[in-house]
């Protein structure tokens, strides 16, 4: 059910009532959008669902994109407050994107946090927090079309992801320079990210980690015939299974992790082995339902989704949920601070490392936090899959996102 989108409703009344949703229409096939004139002709003669299936768009997933750039203008629940104040004047400015399930939440608790600690503060804050859903290039167009300008950057960013915080063309450029700093305060992480296994302490003190998004893999039994059961990522690339799995490429920060530590642990074969393995692109809220799609569709054997999504499972469902021996790869939820704003934003990183929004994080979400006091709730063979800070300080990131995505579109068979 939609919140705001009725698919019935003509595009031009859809766009009268939300014009927030122009851009990301004329931005996905119908530029005409832009033109007044010809969105009240043509918009009135078309209803939004039929403008969309002529495109071959996906209406669901779209939809859901359409809702959250109309949430990115409604004011939360709680305090009225829209989180979107951008070129405000503020003393310090922060942006970056939020995982979708617990966005609301967390904002609607920042924003009575901001409430109750303004006359602390003694400042004024512009920040602008999107959905994930809505990626970064809206930061990463800015970054690069001010190559090495550090006015350009926030004074805080939070996102998941590599490509942004590590490609030296874009952020990983700053990094090299000793912009940031870690500001948390922490000598030790949460047990879960700080343990033998694991280390999510940048050693350089430049980058933090408030919390993690973790990729797991979803089995459907009734289709997975005679094949050995999956436990390991390295399963996913056997012959078995090749041309069967649904990845999240839509997700762009999971699918870079995942290419990123296919690649670490199995080198370019196991990029091109992942890429055979490809069946769709499916979004998790797609998954769900897979299993009661027309037989003659094809249906996936194994689909890779954050963790988040295996409460969506019910109990009289062929999906049985694997948490990988080898770990569940995560796409880290990072907070990076300009070293040169420290007094002002460190409010706000105690704020945002706190066990409160830690809670919500872990709770909510399902995206366990790094907060030492926050028990995430996992059980002793709920570990993790990261890249190390040694690898990623010995590798130019940016590059090698480039290189996997070939390898991975060519064995797939599909243009990037």
């Amino acid at each position: 059910m939609t919140k705001y989108i009725n698919l019935t409703d003509t595009v031009y009344d859809v766009t009268e009532k939300y014009p927030e949703v122009i851009a990301l229409l004329a931005a996905n096939g119908f530029e005409q959008l832009n033109n007044p004139l010809l969105r009240k002709t043509l918009g009135k003669t078309i209803t939004l669902e039929t403008a969309l299936r002529s495109k071959k768009i996906n209406v669901e997933l779209f939809v859901q994109k359409l809702e959250d750039a109309i949430e990115q203008n409604r004011p939360a629940a709680s305090t009225g407050l829209i989180a979107m104040k951008k070129d405000s004047g503020g003393d310090i400015r922060i942006e970056g994107v939020l995982p979708c399930p617990i966005r609301l939440p967390l904002l609607e608790r920042f924003e009575a946090w901001l409430a109750g600690n303004k006359d602390r503060l003694a400042f004024d804050v512009d920040y602008d927090l999107k959905a994930a859903s809505m990626g970064i290039d809206w930061i990463k167009e800015r970054i690069a079309a001010n190559p090495g300008d550090e006015s350009v950057l926030s004074d805080l960013f939070m996102s998941a992801g590599f490509d942004l915080f590590f490609d030296r063309k874009l952020m990983g450029k700053f990094k090299d320079e000793g912009i940031f700093e870690d500001i948390s305060g922490f000598e030790r992480l949460n047990r879960d990210f700080d343990n033998e296994r694991i280390d999510l302490k940048d050693p350089r003190r430049q980058y933090s980690v408030i919390g993690v998004v973790p990729a797991i893999f979803m089995v459907n039994t009734d289709v997975l015939g005679g094949r050995p059961f999956p436990e390991r990522w390295s399963d996913l690339l056997a012959p078995d299974f090749e041309n069967t799995i649904s990845l999240p490429m839509r997700d762009l920060d999971l699918f870079n992790a995942l290419l990123l530590n296919i690649y670490k642990e199995h080198g370019e074969d196991g990029v091109a082995r992942m890429g055979r393995s490809l069946l769709r692109s499916m979004h998790p809220a797609q998954m769900v339902k897979s299993h009661r799609r027309q037989a003659d569709e094809e249906t996936p054997v194994i689909t890779v989704m954050p963790y988040f999504f295996t409460q969506m499972i019910g109990a009289n469902t062929p999906f049985k949920p694997v948490w990988p021996k080898d770990g569940a790869i995560i796409s880290p939820i990072f907070l990076l601070a300009k070293a040169a704003t420290k007094e002002k934003t460190k409010p706000f990183v105690d704020f945002l490392f706190s066990r409160e929004v830690g809670e919500i994080l872990s709770g909510n979400g399902h995206f366990p936090s790094t907060n030492p006091q926050v028990d995430n709730r996992l059980a002793p063979h709920q570990n993790f899959m990261w890249l190390g800070w040694d690898y990623i300080n010995s590798h130019d990131i940016g590059e090698l996102l480039i290189k996997t995505e070939d390898l991975f579109y060519a064995a797939a068979g599909k243009e990037s």
